[in-house]
């Protein structure tokens, strides 16, 4: 068994787009916080102090949770017609009263760095997209860097998000894997999950993935972060499933430091792509 590490491979890839930004790609993340999350508030954080390790500038827009879809949505287009701003990231969740989809699709496609509007989406699905969705894009990053074969592999996606689950099937099958996603309604899913070659768990639901779920020498992936009993954990029994599988992420220190790496690489393509 192998431990995938995420911090290491994460730290690659910051170190990659510091050498780009050193040579000119001045690029600018702004992150559009509504109200007071402190979730939202430790993600922001981690995503200022990646922009000051790799040469980017970063500003935080905070507004009262009380603000109004015309209101953040005026931010949004006065950010989307400064020539200064490269990146735009509407911080999630939104408070209950705005409406995400509006808010995500009124970014400019090129400075959607989340690439969780339509047209970014869209691009991805059809294997054109320059801007891709970070966390699934983290996922095929540490596959790809720890060259695991993809290709002609069985892969399993436990979660069917918008923003991990069904990107990451498109990104699976784009490298020639067959790809099944489960859900909620699967039946017998343990014995699903067990065909896989590589399974991925993005559920949000602690340790989910227990030791039946896992055919020996599969490639095991926890996307999950859940904090049970005041300590975070994944959606995979680490402890009991790590003997079997031939390769696995812990959490934390797998796929969650890949998804702001992969961030600053989008800030990156996003700087290219407008010069």
């Amino acid at each position: 068994m192998a431990i995938i590490d995420g911090k290491a491979h994460a730290a690659a890839i910051r170190q990659e787009v510091k050498t780009q930004a050193a040579s000119g790609a001045n690029a600018h993340l702004v992150v559009v916080l509504v109200g007071e999350d402190p979730a939202s508030k430790v993600y922001i954080r981690g995503k200022e102090k990646a922009c000051a390790e790799v040469g980017f500038k970063s500003t935080l827009i905070s507004m009262p949770e009380t603000s109004t879809q015309e209101e953040v949505l005026a931010v949004i287009e006065k950010l989307n017609k400064d020539p200064d701003v490269t990146g735009i990231l509407v911080q999630q969740p939104f408070p209950a009263h705005l409406d995400k989809n509006k808010i995500v699709s009124f970014v400019a496609p090129e400075k959607d760095v989340d690439c969780l509007g339509p047209c970014n989406v869209g691009l991805a699905a059809m294997g054109q997209g320059k801007l891709l969705q970070c966390t699934p894009s983290g996922v095929i990053g540490l596959l790809e860097r720890e060259n695991i074969e993809i290709a002609g592999k069985h892969a399993v996606v436990i979660g069917r998000s918008d923003i991990v689950g069904k990107p990451l099937a498109l990104m699976l099958l784009a490298k020639d894997a067959t790809v099944t996603i489960c859900h909620s309604r699967t039946k017998n899913l343990a014995e699903v999950c067990r065909r896989a070659d590589i399974l991925v768990a993005a559920v949000g639901r602690a340790r989910l993935v227990t030791a039946d779920f896992v055919k020996p020498g599969a490639v095991v992936i926890d996307v999950g972060m859940n904090r049970n009993e005041k300590k975070l954990c994944g959606d995979v029994d680490y402890d009991a499933v790590k003997d079997i599988a031939s390769y696995i992420t812990p959490v934390p220190g797998g796929v969650g430091p890949m998804t702001i790496a992969t961030l600053m690489q989008n800030c990156l393509r996003a700087w290219e792509m407008q010069k």
